[in-house]
Protein backbone atom coordinates (compact mmCIF):
# COMPACT_ATOMS: atom_id res chain seq x y z
CA UNK A 1 0.00 0.00 0.00
CA UNK A 2 2.82 2.43 0.82
CA UNK A 3 4.42 1.69 -2.55
CA UNK A 4 1.17 2.55 -4.35
CA UNK A 5 1.02 5.95 -2.65
CA UNK A 6 4.68 6.69 -3.51
CA UNK A 7 4.01 6.10 -7.21
CA UNK A 8 0.92 8.30 -7.35
CA UNK A 9 1.07 10.58 -10.40
CA UNK A 10 1.05 14.33 -9.81
CA UNK A 11 0.15 17.07 -12.27
CA UNK A 12 2.54 19.88 -13.20
CA UNK A 13 0.44 22.26 -11.10
CA UNK A 14 0.59 19.99 -8.03
CA UNK A 15 4.38 19.73 -8.33
CA UNK A 16 4.70 23.49 -8.81
CA UNK A 17 2.64 24.21 -5.71
CA UNK A 18 4.66 21.75 -3.64
CA UNK A 19 7.95 23.31 -4.80
CA UNK A 20 6.55 26.85 -4.61
CA UNK A 21 7.43 27.69 -8.20
CA UNK A 22 5.43 28.55 -11.31
CA UNK A 23 3.99 25.85 -13.59
CA UNK A 24 6.22 27.14 -16.40
CA UNK A 25 9.32 26.47 -14.29
CA UNK A 26 8.29 22.84 -13.74
CA UNK A 27 7.64 22.42 -17.47
CA UNK A 28 11.08 23.88 -18.23
CA UNK A 29 12.72 21.43 -15.79
CA UNK A 30 10.87 18.53 -17.45
CA UNK A 31 11.85 19.61 -20.98
CA UNK A 32 15.51 20.07 -19.97
CA UNK A 33 15.62 16.63 -18.34
CA UNK A 34 16.22 17.97 -14.83
CA UNK A 35 12.89 16.51 -13.65
CA UNK A 36 11.74 13.07 -14.76
CA UNK A 37 8.13 12.97 -15.96
CA UNK A 38 5.69 10.83 -17.91
CA UNK A 39 4.42 12.36 -21.14
CA UNK A 40 0.72 11.88 -21.81
CA UNK A 41 -1.03 12.02 -25.18
CA UNK A 42 -2.76 15.36 -25.64
CA UNK A 43 -4.86 17.44 -27.97
CA UNK A 44 -4.56 20.84 -26.34
CA UNK A 45 -2.04 23.63 -26.68
CA UNK A 46 0.28 22.31 -23.98
CA UNK A 47 1.95 18.95 -23.59
CA UNK A 48 0.53 17.01 -20.62
CA UNK A 49 2.97 15.59 -18.07
CA UNK A 50 2.73 13.62 -14.83
CA UNK A 51 5.43 13.31 -12.19
CA UNK A 52 5.67 10.33 -9.86
CA UNK A 53 5.32 11.23 -6.20
CA UNK A 54 8.48 9.19 -5.50
CA UNK A 55 10.41 11.39 -7.98
CA UNK A 56 9.22 14.54 -6.24
CA UNK A 57 10.07 13.12 -2.80
CA UNK A 58 13.57 12.21 -4.00
CA UNK A 59 14.01 15.74 -5.32
CA UNK A 60 12.87 17.24 -2.01
CA UNK A 61 15.05 14.98 0.10
CA UNK A 62 18.29 15.35 -1.87
CA UNK A 63 20.46 18.28 -2.89
CA UNK A 64 18.83 20.30 -5.66
CA UNK A 65 20.75 21.08 -8.81
CA UNK A 66 17.95 22.64 -10.84
CA UNK A 67 18.68 25.90 -12.62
Amino acid sequence: MAEEQRDELLTVREVARRLRVDDTTVRRWIKSGALEAITLPHRGKRQAYRVKRSTLEALLSGPTQLT
